[in-house]
């Protein structure tokens, strides 16, 4: 019996896949992700939770019509490849070498440069990389004559709030998996989904759960049908249960924290049952294609339909406009958790590493490059700008990556207030409390929509740092809610517990 020929497939043509893969992700969410998300929008009654989702939303569209990044953290990349075993890929590079050419050529493009992310050395040096190689492949070898590819770029706010555990084989994975979001705070961009892997050995589980949120969304349809196997009866009852926490939209306190619950499993030893939590943000963003010897894998974007028809209002009811020229303490501590403010004026920006230059040059007894007294600071790093832009997608890092920092900010150097996303930890509370000081927080997600408010932009320190450096904006009416005011309170302790729908 005579064998199939070899499939051919081209370096090449898997490193232009890859390359235009990541470029389609960039700024278009997946069909299902919106629908979902759409529903979610029209049924949520937290106003707060659906300004969020309406930013959202409305980001999500601007970047698909404009072909730019939904969200300035344009990830990770995480490539899984199932080769068939009649494929002969005729190159002279390994799969990781093709792989992290696609990744180099995407995230260099001018059309549409992204922000590389990647460090190297992530011990001591922790140098980017410079093209946000090398990429995190996992490959399986196949029956087949095609090689299936599933390209997702992995933000680091909701990858850094993975949870794992060995739990004993009679405990409860519901409740283990409730608890572990319970305690993720706000930091992943809720609302998002949720890919669970249990089983195997501790380094599956996490396999199984990244592979997971992989998978399409379909949770609307489960729930209108009804669930119908033990895995769909599970799905729904993390479902629920975690939409019940109250967490909602950025934290800010609704009925929907989860899109969709996604489960993976795999054979275990019979002492063990391993499992892994992997959220991901509502900025998800992978494809899947197939290579088959017929050239570079093309991409259909999804119909501009799937989008609910906002247009977005701004009431000044309720609002305060801020002039961040003349800002004072005084204007600082009236200020409430949960009042939305439109910033105009000078900031500057500053992120895990200009912090701790800051520090060390203070420490060194060496002067600043200038002052931050009476100065808003935005955890931002930015996409780079293309022409016409004064800056490219610049939303929101997680707030709690700086919490470290926060005496030295707030009261050594007396900056008045910092913008991010997510909560902040009981000591940076209270040294918010102590200083006068307040923490602001900017919807997650809506980076693109986020960048229009930035009038102008320049590096004015450590350009070395490349998307770390510390930028001067100026900008106009940008949205802001105050999330820890100067006595202490904050939105994302208050507004999840009054949606919180259970008391287990």
């Amino acid at each position: 019996m005579m064998k199939d020929s070899p499939i051919m497939i081209t370096g090449a043509d898997i490193s232009r896949s890859i390359a235009a893969a990541l470029q389609f992700i960039s700024y278009t969410h997946p069909a299902d992700f919106i629908r979902h998300l759409r529903q979610a929008w029209e049924h949520e009654q937290s106003p707060a939770a659906k300004q969020a989702m309406t930013q959202i939303l409305v980001n999500s569209r601007m970047a698909l019509l404009g072909h730019r990044p939904i969200c300035q953290d344009t990830g990770i990349v995480n490539v899984f490849l199932k080769i068939g075993m009649n494929v002969h890929i005729a190159s002279d590079q390994s799969v990781q070498a093709l792989v992290d050419d696609g990744v180099r050529a995407a995230y260099g493009d001018d059309r549409n440069p992204l922000r590389a992310s990647v460090v190297s050395d992530p011990l001591f040096g922790r140098r980017n990389t410079g093209d946000n190689t090398p990429a995190v492949v996992q490959m399986e070898v196949v029956p087949g004559n095609s090689i299936d590819v599933i390209v997702a770029a992995k933000g680091g706010g909701s990858e850094n709030k993975t949870k794992f555990a060995v739990l004993l084989p009679s405990d409860s994975v519901a409740d283990w998996v409730v608890d572990a979001v319970s305690t993720m705070g706000a930091g992943w961009c809720p609302p998002g989904m949720l890919g669970i892997g249990i089983g195997g050995t501790v380094e599956k589980a996490m396999a199984l759960a990244k592979d997971a949120l992989m998978q399409p969304l379909d949770m609307m349809e489960l729930l209108r049908r009804g669930p119908e196997t033990p895995v769909e009866k599970l799905r729904v009852d993390i479902y629920d249960r975690v939409n019940a926490l109250g967490i909602g939209a950025q934290g800010l306190g609704g009925l929907t924290t989860v899109l969709d619950v996604k489960i993976a499993s795999w054979p275990t030893h019979a002492a063990s049952m391993p499992v892994a939590v992997i959220p991901n943000c509502a900025a998800t963003r992978h494809v899947h294609f197939t290579l088959s010897g017929h050239g570079v894998a093309e991409f259909e974007a999804p119909d501009l339909n799937d989008w609910p028809d906002i247009v977005l209002e701004r009431s000044e009811a309720g609002i305060t406009r801020v002039n961040l020229d003349q800002l004072t303490r005084d204007d600082v501590r009236s200020w409430r958790a949960g009042q939305t403010l439109l910033l105009s004026g000078t900031m500057l920006t500053a992120r895990d590493a200009a912090h701790k230059r800051l520090r060390d040059m203070v420490a060194a007894g060496q002067p600043l490059p200038f002052s931050f007294q009476d100065r808003v600071v935005y955890y931002v790093g930015p996409v780079d700008p293309i022409a016409g832009e004064v800056v490219g997608p610049a939303g929101p890092t997680t707030a709690t990556r700086m919490d470290p920092f926060s005496d030295f900010m707030f009261g050594e150097i007396g900056v008045l207030a910092a913008i991010g996303k997510a909560e902040r930890g009981a000591d940076t509370v209270a040294a918010i409390a102590r200083h006068g000081a307040a923490s602001l927080i900017a919807v997650g997600g809506a980076a693109y929509l986020i960048a229009k408010a930035v009038k102008s932009a320049r590096v004015v320190a450590f350009p070395d740092l490349g998307m770390e450096a510390i930028h001067a904006f100026v900008v106009e009416d940008m949205p802001v809610t105050v999330a820890v005011d100067a006595s202490g309170r904050s939105v994302h302790v208050d507004g999840p517990l009054a949606w919180r729908r259970i008391t287990a």
